[in-house]
């Protein structure tokens, strides 16, 4: 009893300004605790007590995992803290697929960036394409990137893409590494972060104990030229796996809804505010990064996109001067009401003198895409399905690679449409708005 009335004694005191350390150890008898309330303490309306009281019905409720567990700080964006701070201006770029298209996290950013350097002056670059992974992205990114001037800070994303355009994990290098080649080329100060989104595969690999082939790739880049990464599709799983929401009913999609949004953004502000925690001394200079050599010389690092209308037309070909789709479905930005180069029937050999070392075609991949044959310079013809597995919706902009690795140098592609065609396809178009080439 009396032991009882001194832990009484001790937590009305605590509530009053005072503390003191009680030591189980020091008593003879069990120690005892109680809360002293009203029927909300008491628990007035539930049944079983001993059944559906906290924690017993929750046993699975964990604490909030920590987001820096899923940052790789392989450096603190040091070069983009000195020039927002000194130099009152700073050129941001968002890079990647509809993810970063999409209202969202992006937005965040821009609004945290504007508090956090409350005196720059900042020009963000939106260059978010839908369905565009790393391999598309290395071939626009001196249109949509660079040509808009010096950037200071790059957030890129391919991981969602890469999985769905299905590229191998050679050619997701291939492409990441151009990214990031070209960016540090243009710009040796260059902050770079890069991002994992996640999606249904890449939860199903993480429990299955996998790291999903995606970020293994892009994991590779970035560890070899010192780009910190947010591992977003980790930290995701985890967070679900720990019970603080769910797939279903929270974040709902690989396009996230605005909580799954918040939950990428909080990810990022935690990721920058320890990256910028520091503060700049007088001395502090930005750096020039030293650029190491190549995980792979066939790295699409001089990506370029080569308007299709700029080909003489074969037989057969034609240029249309405001392409629209004539059967009335879906498109995308930059593929419609644009010049095309199209064929809708088996015609003549289309012939695209390049010099580099990969080339390929963007086409507008509709439901009545059809099937191409090529051949490189004298090598044997092969044939590419246009048709994608999205083409029965719309007419989607789709990157064919037909070649890489090739020895630099001048090259002729030679390109025809086949009477054969997709079983699901209503047609045998072909399409054309760029030729891509690695130069």
């Amino acid at each position: 009893m009396k032991i009882f009335l001194s832990l009484v004694l001790v937590f009305v005191l605590s509530l009053s300004g005072f503390s003191q350390t009680i030591n189980p150890a020091s008593y003879s008898l069990p120690v005892k605790v109680a809360c002293i309330g009203n029927s909300i303490t008491f628990g007035s309306g539930i049944a079983d007590l001993a059944r559906d009281s906290f924690p017993h019905s929750y046993p699975q409720v964990q604490l909030p995992l920590d987001s820096r567990n899923y940052h790789t700080y392989r450096n603190k964006l040091h070069n983009s803290q000195i020039v927002f701070e000194r130099e009152k201006r700073g050129r941001v770029a968002f890079f990647g697929g509809s993810i970063t298209a999409n209202p969202g996290w992006r937005d965040s950013i821009c609004a945290y960036l504007q508090t956090r350097f409350p005196n720059t002056q900042f020009d963000f670059v939106a260059a978010g394409i839908p369905s565009m992974g790393s391999t598309p992205g290395a071939f626009r990114f001196e249109r949509d990137v660079l040509a808009k001037g010096k950037v200071d800070l790059l957030f890129e994303e391919a991981a969602v893409n890469d999985r769905a355009n299905g590229f191998s994990s050679e050619t997701q290098i291939l492409g990441m590494e151009g990214i990031v080649r070209h960016a540090r080329e243009s710009n040796p100060a260059m902050e770079v972060v890069m991002m994992h989104f996640v999606d249904p595969e890449k939860m199903a690999d993480y429990r299955k104990g996998n790291v999903p082939m995606e970020i293994e790739s892009h994991e590779k880049v970035a560890a070899h030229y010192g780009i910190p990464t947010i591992n977003l599709a980790k930290e995701v799983t985890d967070r679900i796996d720990n019970g603080e929401f769910s797939w279903e009913k929270d974040f709902k999609n690989l396009h996230p809804s605005p909580f799954g949004q918040h939950i990428y953004y909080q990810s990022m502000k935690s990721f920058l505010d320890f990256c910028w925690s520091g503060f700049i001394a007088e001395d502090d200079k930005v750096v020039a990064y030293n650029l190491p050599g190549k995980l792979s010389e066939a790295s699409y690092d001089k990506g370029k996109l080569i308007p299709a209308v700029q080909i003489k037309p074969a037989k057969g070909w034609k240029i249309v001067s405001d392409w629209i789709p004539s059967d009335k479905s879906g498109t995308r930005p930059d593929f419609t009401h644009v010049p095309m180069l199209v064929a809708e029937a088996p015609g003549g050999i289309l012939n695209y003198s390049f010099e580099g070392n990969a080339v390929g075609i963007a086409v507008a991949a509709g439901l009545d895409a059809g099937i191409v044959e090529y051949r490189i310079d004298k090598r044997p013809w092969q044939k590419q399905d246009l048709f994608t597995a999205w083409s029965a919706q719309l007419h989607l902009p789709w990157f064919y690679t037909l070649a890489y690795g090739l020895q630099s140098g001048n090259h002729l592609l030679k390109l025809r449409i086949l009477a054969k065609k997709n079983p699901q396809s209503k047609g045998t178009a072909c399409r054309i708005r760029y030729f891509f080439v690695n130069q």
